[in-house]
């Protein structure tokens, strides 16, 4: 079950590049629906480090709590946790992936990759 919403809320995330070096906390919900019907949220309470690689690419790294809430179950709080890099690859595009992960009954595991196009 909290691999299904795992799944749903990683594709409704959006990616966005770190923009400076550092640590940093990450306060982050994300809710999943199947159709109309609500199926829960994650709330993640991250502290992460970024970084550049070289001039055109940056890295990060986050961990911390995921309180997993299920509609009409409780929440519980499991262990959650990202790490991403992303590379200019002209001016006005930039190219990225994720791996995140979340413990659970059964772990579970997610990847994103995209590219962004800046007007």
């Amino acid at each position: 079950m909290i691999k299904s919403l795992f799944a749903a809320t990683a594709a409704l995330s959006l990616a966005s590049a770190p923009a400076l070096a550092g640590p940093y906390a990450n306060v982050e919900a994300n809710s999943g629906f199947i159709g109309s019907d609500y199926f829960g949220t994650v709330t993640d309470l991250h502290i992460g480090y970024e970084n550049q690689l070289g001039e055109n690419a940056s890295y990060y790294a986050q961990i911390g709590p995921s309180f997993v809430t299920l509609d009409g179950k409780g929440t519980e709080t499991e262990l959650g946790g990202k790490v991403g890099a992303g590379v200019d690859l002209t001016e006005n595009i930039n190219a990225y992936g994720e791996i995140s992960f979340i413990t659970g009954e059964e772990n579970a595991y997610s990847t994103k990759v995209g590219v962004k196009y800046n007007f």
